[in-house]
């Protein structure tokens, strides 16, 4: 199971410090949208800087500017842009074919989809590469977590992400859906020792 490390803080220099110290037990690092929001393409070009060999995945949210904000956090150094299920459908599939002309991936996140089984069996057909299961960070229900994840993993054979504002007591409920891979933020990243948390989770998740 892949593990996904969310760094989503105010603090661009701060993050890189954590991330330089954990990103090896990641399998990607995701640059979260508070980063984007305040320091925009810089924040890419930080991480690519400090991390040469990861995976980025910039969690841009495209939902319309497909053709220019895809090319944009691509150039700037991500692998991955992600683009909201709830996009024009030109807009996704337009994200979709300049991520794969630039040999980069894209990641459809399900947040605001208006129904997540429809939008899981439309991604494929417009070229989407994985999928993000994602709950609201201030809304978290395992109840809905395991009922809507019914849905979308029958409805397609994309590789899935959960994200959930998973912590030590949560990991478990996603770990029993089986996903691809986990996306694990503040747990690990405003944890008091980072290096133990990241440590822990990517045991547990390559179990």
């Amino acid at each position: 199971m892949k593990l996904q490390i969310a760094f989503n803080s105010a603090n661009l220099e701060q993050d890189l410090e954590i991330a330089q110290k954990i990103a090896h037990l990641a399998d990607r690092i995701e640059i979260g949208p508070i980063l984007l929001s305040k320091y925009g393409l810089l924040a890419i070009e930080k991480f690519r800087a400090a991390l040469p060999n990861c995976r980025l995945v910039a969690n841009s949210k495209i939902i319309e500017f497909g053709h220019d904000l895809t090319r944009l956090n691509l150039e700037a150094g991500a692998d991955w842009v992600t683009v909201l299920a709830g996009a024009n459908k030109n807009v996704i599939h337009t994200t979709c074919t300049i991520a794969h002309q630039m040999g980069k991936k894209v990641l459809m996140d399900l947040i605001d989809a208006r129904s997540r089984g429809q939008s899981a069996l439309e991604a494929k057909s417009y070229g989407i590469d994985a999928i993000m299961f994602h709950q609201p960070h201030d809304d978290y229900d395992e109840v809905a977590l395991t009922d809507e994840w019914d849905m979308v993993k029958g409805n397609t054979d994309l590789p899935i992400f959960i994200s959930a504002q998973i912590t030590r007591a949560t990991l478990q409920a996603a770990l029993n859906l089986v996903p691809y891979g986990i996306s694990i933020g503040k747990a690990i990243t405003q944890a008091e020792d980072p290096l133990t948390e990241a440590e822990y989770f990517h045991q547990m998740l390559k179990v």
